[in-house]
């Protein structure tokens, strides 16, 4: 419904933030590891937003980057995490940290965050160690060979199905690097390549 609001900002306060756009002013809660990365009160910006509705309520959640937003949602696929818990976790440590963290299996590291504990810990680890849609920083994806960058569908449809994103990015970049001298394959379109690709992700190393 929405995805985003553009106009100018009215307030910013520990969690939340204020946007009008249109003679309406927006309501949001927003991670503090966000607010700095907004514009200043006064200026105009756009807010990535996530809106949740039950029985009982409406909260509109923003966020400084599409990025910001996708590593929210990746901490509501964890059993226990709720929004509110999402922001209180983005909050106490940023994007980038966080995402490197999970990526790293630190579990003693998570277990320091305020709001996770070990229990919470093990199950973030269990659910989105080596899946983050956005793995590291707040506008930047980890790349472990930049040959990978260019098959990013590839290794995303991948991750769905199960397989580890870093060791499906090193597979990847290694299969286009195998395939650079070939002629046949320089002559597809980028779609067909990407098909090459994945079925010779799936039959190589991930498929043993």
């Amino acid at each position: 419904m929405f995805n985003s609001l553009y106009g100018v900002i009215t307030g910013k306060f520990p969690k939340q933030v204020f946007i009008e756009t249109n003679g309406i002013e927006w309501d949001l809660c927003v991670p503090d590891s966000n607010l700095d990365m907004l514009p200043n009160v006064g200026q105009e910006g756009r807010i990535y937003t996530w809106l949740q509705h039950t029985e009982n309520a409406m909260a509109l959640y923003g966020f400084a980057t599409n990025e910001e937003r996708m590593l929210f949602l990746d901490l509501l696929k964890v059993d226990g995490i709720g929004a509110k818990g999402a922001v209180k976790i983005m909050s106490a440590v940023s994007s980038e940290r966080l995402s490197t963290v999970l990526e790293n299996g630190d579990l003693e590291m998570l277990e320091k965050i305020p709001g996770v504990g070990k229990k919470t810990a093990g199950k973030m680890l269990l659910a989105l160690k080596g899946k983050l849609t956005v793995p590291t920083g707040n506008t930047k994806t980890v790349s472990v060979n930049p040959k990978s960058d260019t098959y990013a569908v590839v290794v995303q449809g991948l991750v769905e199905m199960g397989y580890d994103k870093i060791q499906t990015q090193k597979l990847v970049a290694d299969i286009v690097a195998s395939m650079e001298n070939d002629e046949n394959f320089a002559k597809m379109n980028q779609t067909q390549k990407e098909d090459v690709i994945f079925k010779k992700a799936l039959t190589g190393a991930l498929g043993e």
